[in-house]
């Protein structure tokens, strides 16, 4: 089984220009840390909200897939928004980071996902996959999308990473430059 730092690491070797939605607490703090960019929309606070915020990214049409780093527990959260997902068909991967812990809050056992591969089948996913090393996920066809990766990790043994130093405006702010949206177009679509 893989870190989940590592796991970050391997998700952005192979998807390097892929525009990041993370979930909030621990797994935004390691993607910050790991690779701040201005094409990361970190969640801070919004457990359950990664896969949705994610769809209506790509939903914007952006020319540019989507990468959702999902936790487990945030993941089983908010599993209403799979078929939702499933049913627009955008170029979304969803990759839900599975140590089996609720981290931010302590460290406590997260409900029994299930499969959650099968999860996302039954929902209408083009693909689903399980790893649990950097080497299966390189070896992934990720072509048919929404797609799902479960990558199985290990419990946190290091401490949390350094919080994002900005606010949830600037967070907006910087990641609608980055994708060349103005604020007045968006207003104008709302």
């Amino acid at each position: 089984m893989l870190d989940i730092r590592d796991a970050i690491k391997a998700v952005r070797t192979r998807e390097p220009s892929a525009l990041y939605v993370t979930t909030c607490g621990y797994i935004t703090r390691d993607a910050y840390n790991i690779d701040d960019r201005e094409t990361n929309f970190y969640l801070v606070g919004s457990m359950g909200m990664a896969g949705p915020i994610g769809l209506g990214v790509a939903l914007a049409d952006v020319g540019r897939r989507v990468v959702v780093l999902d936790g487990d527990g945030s993941f089983a959260m908010n599993l209403g928004c799979l078929p939702m997902i499933a049913e627009h068909r955008p170029d979304l991967l969803h990759i839900v980071l599975d140590n089996g812990a609720h981290e931010s809050t302590g460290g406590q056992r997260t409900a029994a996902l299930g499969d959650p591969v099968a999860l996302a089948l039954a929902a209408g996913y083009a693909a689903a996959h399980s790893v649990d090393s950097a080497e299966g996920l390189a070896a992934l066809d990720l072509t048919e999308t929404p797609a799902l990766v479960h990558i199985r990790c290990l419990p946190r043994t290091h401490e949390a990473g350094h919080r994002v130093a900005l606010t949830p405006q600037e967070l907006v702010s910087r990641f609608r430059a980055a994708l060349g949206v103005q604020a007045d177009a968006l207003r104008r679509t709302a």
